[in-house]
């Protein structure tokens, strides 16, 4: 032990610093809740509303210039293949993307265009398809990518993660069979946006820090939906007073989906490989037999500390990250969002799908069983659809489910399905789908229970 706290004295006043000061400063920007007009959120979430106030109505054509700049430099890159974007390994990874991205892309941006300029049929911009997309969704988006990207680096390059990931694998990996450090991922979705969380978990994930199962995992079971946004939801179905057994139901229902959907296909078949293929070190999670957890933790911080890049390269990493999700997500989610909301709002196909939940819903008898249903696959489509719906529901029983339940799915192809098929997170499409029922048929038993102790 003596050996080991001379190992971690040795470390110089400087290193301490380069520690403490952005780790902390990370921790308060990405963890720390605040109450800001009247809502608990993170420094990096106001940061996102101010500058979204501040760019104001300027905000939709800027997002479309984005998208559309950002498809036709994808089409220059795969048919063209300038010399500029193929000698370089970052524009190239960005913008030389498979024929099926390039699609979405220039899909995103005709979309973008048609919804921007209120132009061709009304089924792809009216205010509950595009528009709530492009004028809602987006602008949010785009303003949490810019400040998480560029501050992200604090959180990832100066030894948090390895003294968090220490310590907390002694609860993550029995439990959860996940590095401790993805506690801070949870976290920051949580207090903060979905989205923040996704993208540190595609980070990790491009740096090795993540398997792909580990990735996978944390992306659609950990990027929970924040505080924030449980409150509207619980306040669309006028529920407001049951605000807190409501928040304790999602958090008891998204922990049994924690422990167990993981444990099951399609989780339970991804690789324990990063990202190049290469094999986990069996080493990765232990430590040595004369030192403390915490002594450690601290060591493996430090030495991380120590090799901080200095301040140029860190605003170069930042800006890299922020041009990633601004480029290659925005896109992604105008396409994928837009065309999930069209079918939800144009078709009864999320109605027919909704069907064979009848008799589950009957068996867990809940009220008006038959509307409700309609309500749990279009969740698919947006995540505050359902609550819409379940608006004009008469059971508080029935719309408190409803509403625990759309929060508790998680998977919603107008943000986070589409945000996670955008990353580098190793899911697709149809996975998402198997994922999202599985969250539902394992947390609505959950829900239900805790209804029938509440009403």
């Amino acid at each position: 032990m003596q050996k080991q706290m001379t190992s971690t004295q040795s470390y110089s006043s400087k290193t301490w610093l380069s520690f403490l000061i952005p780790s902390l400063l990370g921790l308060f920007l990405f963890i720390t809740p605040i109450d800001y007009n009247d809502a608990i959120t993170i420094p990096v979430a106001i940061l996102a509303k101010e500058l979204q106030a501040l760019i104001g109505d300027q905000m939709t054509m800027i997002i479309s210039a984005i998208i559309a700049i950002s498809a036709l430099i994808s089409l220059l890159a795969v048919v063209v293949k300038p010399d500029f974007i193929t000698r370089s390994h970052y524009l190239k990874e960005l913008f030389q993307v498979s024929p099926f991205w390039l699609v979405i892309r220039i899909m995103g941006a005709v979309l973008a265009i048609v919804t921007f300029t209120q132009a061709g049929p009304a089924m792809f911009h009216d205010g509950a398809t595009g528009g709530l997309v492009l004028n809602d969704l987006l602008p949010v988006l785009l303003c949490v990518f810019i400040f998480a990207g560029l501050l992200l680096p604090l959180l990832l390059n100066f030894g948090l993660l390895e003294l968090m990931g220490t310590l907390l694998t002694v609860i993550m990996r029995p439990i959860f069979k996940l590095p401790g450090r993805s506690a801070i991922d949870c976290l920051a979705s949580w207090l903060g946006d979905g989205s923040v969380g996704i993208l540190l978990t595609s980070k990790q994930y491009q740096e090795k820090f993540y398997t792909q199962r580990e990735a996978a995992v944390i992306g659609t079971t950990f990027s929970a939906v924040s505080i924030t946004f449980s409150l509207v939801v619980i306040a669309q179905v006028e529920l407001e007073a049951y605000f807190l057994p409501f928040y304790l139901t999602v958090c008891l229902a998204g922990f049994v989906c924690a422990v167990i959907i993981p444990r099951l296909p399609p989780l339970s078949w991804k690789k324990d490989v990063f990202i190049d293929g290469s094999q986990v070190d069996g080493e990765r999670d232990k430590r040595p037999d004369d030192s403390s957890l915490f002594q450690w933790g601290m060591q493996q911080a430090l030495s991380r500390a120590e090799q901080a890049p200095n301040l140029s390269k860190l605003a170069a990493e930042g800006s890299r990250n922020a041009a990633d999700m601004v480029l290659g997500v925005l896109p992604v989610i105008m396409a994928i969002g837009t065309v999930a909301l069209v079918i939800a709002e144009n078709t009864p196909i999320f109605d027919w799908l909704g069907q064979p939940f009848v008799p589950f819903l009957e068996l867990l008898q809940i009220p008006q069983a038959e509307e409700a249903s309609r309500t749990i696959v279009v969740g698919f489509a947006d995540m505050f659809i359902p609550s819409i719906l379940a608006a004009s529901i008469e059971s508080d029983m029935t719309r408190f489910v409803i509403a625990a339940m759309s929060v508790t799915q998680l998977i919603y192809m107008s943000e986070v399905g589409a945000l996670l098929l955008g990353s580098k997170i190793p899911v697709n499409i149809f996975e998402l789908f198997v994922i999202f029922l599985l969250r539902t048929i394992i947390t609505l038993p959950v829900i239900a229970l805790m209804a029938h102790l509440i009403f």
